[in-house]
């Protein structure tokens, strides 16, 4: 089996090993990941990247020239393109820029051109309902119209492909998987030390931006009526409300509990998520964001929740988009926004040990089933299988 992979999500090495362990799965599993030759991410990596040819036998990343140098919706690639799909000759073609992108317009135009009989497949992570007009209404459509398979990063995602008539096959999974060798439990006295973090207290964690709809101020409130209690509040990221939330602590009697981090290296993360005692996505849904053709935003996954169950750091997240299809019953879950109830399910775990370990147990085996990168590529490998069956 050949697949071929477009995306600019892999230019960064660390987003590539689901498709390294889907390579490794069978011998006969060729995967090649193109990538746009130069990518500007933009926010703190504002700078052009220059990607690198890569190749590990079964599994390759090849560098295609581009035209669109920092918008995933208007990428597309160049001539170097069709040889290498001539040369290639994909089983399945995935592209992960949404239903209405370019990108994917142009494989399934070359792959129909050049009668490769490729399986298109899309990924996408939308869950909000969309309306759009002309001409990307169109291009919408032809794009469904020969999609064979879809890929979707949440259960919402699939509901509104749906209703927009799509019948054919549709598996949920998430686009990236945990390093389970990376995020694993070990504890670590001597940085809780560091912090200034005493043995006895209970570290309440967030890991992200610090913006209004992750629900930081709802924490915040949360966590002031539960005072009479020994905790710390670890913050973990960097966004606009951190002066906000530094006022508020202080506001509310417990800015001396609070541990502020700026970002750390992805690979340094697990450390601090292995302090707490339970990580806590807040996350609400808000309807302030407009786009050309939604409105709004609401939770599409929440990666760092599976991270810390690989680390048996139980969690805590709202109802908010596809965080309760996480953690399932693995975890405890509150309305979004209701800072009465977090404040609840929060003195569960800190004045129930034992069942906040048992949580933690519980959400390990629930990552290890089914998101770490192995996982995902077997289930992967199995909607193409049945993709190229039918």
């Amino acid at each position: 089996m050949k697949i071929l992979v477009a995306s600019h999500t892999y230019i960064v090495d660390l987003n590539r090993e689901k498709f390294r362990a889907l390579a490794r799965l069978q011998p006969n599993i060729e995967v090649t990941l193109v990538v746009p030759k130069r990518w500007r991410p933009g926010g703190v990596q504002n700078k052009i990247i220059e990607c690198q040819y890569l190749d590990e036998g079964n599994f390759k990343v090849v560098p295609v020239s581009n035209f669109s140098e920092n918008n995933q919706g208007l990428l597309t690639f160049g001539l170097d393109l069709v040889s290498l799909l001539k040369t290639f000759n994909p089983d399945i073609i995935q592209v992960e820029q949404g239903s209405k992108a370019l990108t994917y317009t142009q494989l399934i135009t070359l792959n129909n051109l050049l009668g490769l009989k490729a399986k298109n497949v899309f990924f996408t992570w939308w869950n909000l309902p969309y309306e759009l007009k002309f001409p990307v209404s169109v291009l919408e459509s032809y794009n469904l119209k020969y999609t064979d398979g879809i890929v979707v990063g949440n259960q919402d995602g699939k509901d509104i492909l749906k209703q927009k008539g799509y019948t054919r096959k549709i598996e949920v999974m998430p686009q990236l998987g945990v390093d389970e060798n990376l995020f694993k439990p070990e504890p670590q006295p001597q940085l809780k030390a560091e912090l200034g973090i005493n043995p006895d207290e209970f570290v309440v964690g967030f890991v992200g931006r610090f913006v209004e709809e992750k629900g930081l101020m709802t924490l915040a409130k949360a966590l002031a009526g539960l005072k009479d209690y020994s905790w710390k509040w670890i913050l973990l990221g960097r966004g606009e409300l951190r002066s906000q939330l530094l006022e508020m602590a202080e506001n509310l009697g417990f800015k001396n509990r609070l541990v502020l981090i700026e970002s750390v290296p992805h690979d340094q993360v697990q450390r601090y998520i292995n302090l707490m005692d339970t990580l806590v996505l807040p996350s609400e849904t808000t309807y302030k964001f407009k786009t050309l053709t939604a409105v709004g935003w609401k939770e599409q996954f929440g990666h760092v929740l599976i991270e810390a169950m690989a680390c048996q750091v139980p969690v805590i997240g709202s109802d908010s988009g596809e965080i309760p299809h996480v953690i399932s019953d693995t975890g405890l879950i509150f309305p979004e926004g209701n800072e009465h109830a977090l404040r609840d399910v929060l003195s569960q775990l800190i004045t129930q040990p034992e069942f906040a370990k048992q949580l933690g147990q519980r959400g390990y085996q629930r990552v290890m089933t089914h998101y770490t990168n192995t996982a995902l590529a077997q289930e992967l490998l199995a909607f193409y299988q049945q993709l190229l069956t039918n």
